[in-house]
Parts: C-alpha cells; sequence; structure tokens
C-alpha cells in the first residue's frame, strides 16, 4: 500500500498508508488526522482540504481544473505548491508524496 507522509499544521510529521484510488484528502481523514475538515465532502467546492504539495512530486500529479484553482485563489496560504487533497488522486505513483495541510482561512 502507498506511503503519505502529513505535516500536520504544529509540524508533526506522519507516515500513513492509503488505498489506492482514494483521495489525498480521504486517506488524510480514514487516518483520523482532523485537520483536514473537507466540508463538501471532496466535490471541489469549498478549499478545506487545502495543502501544500512537496515540489518533487508537482510534475506527477493531473494539472489542476479551473474551479480547483479559482478556490484557491481563496486562500491568504496560497503558494505555487498549493492543492486540494479531493482533488489529488492518491496511488502507487505517489508512494512517499509529502504534504502539509495548510493553515486555516
Amino acid at each position: 500500500m502507498p506511503k503519505l507522509i502529513v505535516v500536520t499544521r504544529d509540524g508533526k510529521e506522519q507516515e500513513i498508508s492509503g488505498e489506492a484510488g482514494l483521495s489525498v484528502m480521504e486517506v488524510i481523514r480514514d487516518a483520523g488526522i482532523d485537520e483536514i475538515l473537507a466540508l463538501c465532502g471532496g466535490c471541489c467546492s469549498c478549499a478545506t482540504c487545502h495543502v501544500h504539495v512537496d515540489p518533487e512530486f508537482a510534475a506527477k500529479l493531473k494539472p489542476m481544473s479551473e474551479d480547483e484553482n479559482d478556490l484557491l485563489d481563496s486562500s491568504a496560504d496560497r503558494d505555487e505548491n498549493s492543492r486540494l487533497s479531493c482533488q489529488i488522486e492518491f496511488g502507487d505513483h505517489l508512494d512517499g508524496l509529502k504534504v502539509r495541510i495548510a493553515e486555516e482561512d
């Protein structure tokens, strides 16, 4: 099972296993990390699952949709590595992916 490394807002790093085919948001939620609110349930309509992706993995991700880009524009913590974790499909190609949970808006 592929591994995901999650850095929480207080800087703690946690390695978790994730099922291929789930979104990164679902993997984080299923691991019991409650800093990801995901209020819309993964429908790309709220931006409460904002994470910063390790730049080494950026090229392995599918391109950002216009909707995702627009939602991220509402975040004060957005940077060039920002993504909505509900829009990142997790799998073997992302084994070892490291994400940092964005600050709450």
